[in-house]
């Protein structure tokens, strides 16, 4: 499905409050109902949708994925617009939070399959990366593996120092010979990182 555009919620607060809205229904085949939902980045709202067929009273919860835009102050009035697609459609965006992927009902779809799996993948790759230690100015972070920089040297071993208003109070790393560099992507590196006071985390 493409996108959707509007001029206004329709009365209601905030995009997700419209999405949750738009997928709340009833029918004459049956009622959907949004069981849970949250919008991930401002930009991808993900859902439980629970769908009960009439007569039978068939009950599935499925995965809905919207990609959204919203802005107030757009200057044709088009301030909302969304494209709504389910998870047998195997949508690209697989931040789906936890909470919402517990509530969904077995399936035999591949692509719902395949999404559902991309999704609880990132959840432990972010959970993984959140368990990590964060250096503090004053540690010393050792890589298991050396990384080489730009100037050609390679290292392993470094000190964290805090540079203010150059690194907008971030870190940067002083090697053994001196030089500072940046470590890209830290937390996705193996690393342990030796305490001011002598205690080491991995």
């Amino acid at each position: 499905m493409g996108w959707l555009y509007m001029r206004s919620l329709e009365g209601h607060a905030t995009p997700k409050a419209y999405l949750d809205a738009q997928f709340t229904y009833d029918r004459d085949t049956g009622r959907s109902r949004v069981l849970a939902s949250s919008v991930v980045g401002r930009r991808t709202y993900y859902a439980a949708v629970e769908w009960i067929s009439a007569g039978t009273e068939a009950r599935e919860v499925w995965g809905l994925v919207c990609l959204v835009r919203h802005n107030p102050r757009d200057r044709e009035g088009l301030v909302f617009g969304y494209k709504d697609m389910s998870e047998s459609m195997g949508p690209c965006e697989s931040d789906c939070p936890a909470r919402i992927l517990d509530l969904l009902t077995a399936t035999d779809n591949t692509n719902a399959l395949a999404w559902r799996e991309r999704c609880r993948s990132g959840l432990a790759l972010r959970a993984g990366r959140s368990a990590k230690p964060t250096p503090k100015p004053g540690d010393v972070v050792v890589l298991a593996e050396p990384l080489l920089f730009r100037d050609g040297r390679t290292f392993s071993r470094f000190e964290a120092i805090s540079l203010p208003g150059r690194n907008r109070g971030g870190l940067v790393y002083r090697s053994e010979l001196g030089g500072l560099y940046r470590i890209p992507k830290l937390k996705d590196r193996v690393y342990l990182i030796e305490r001011k006071a002598g205690r080491s985390h991995a």
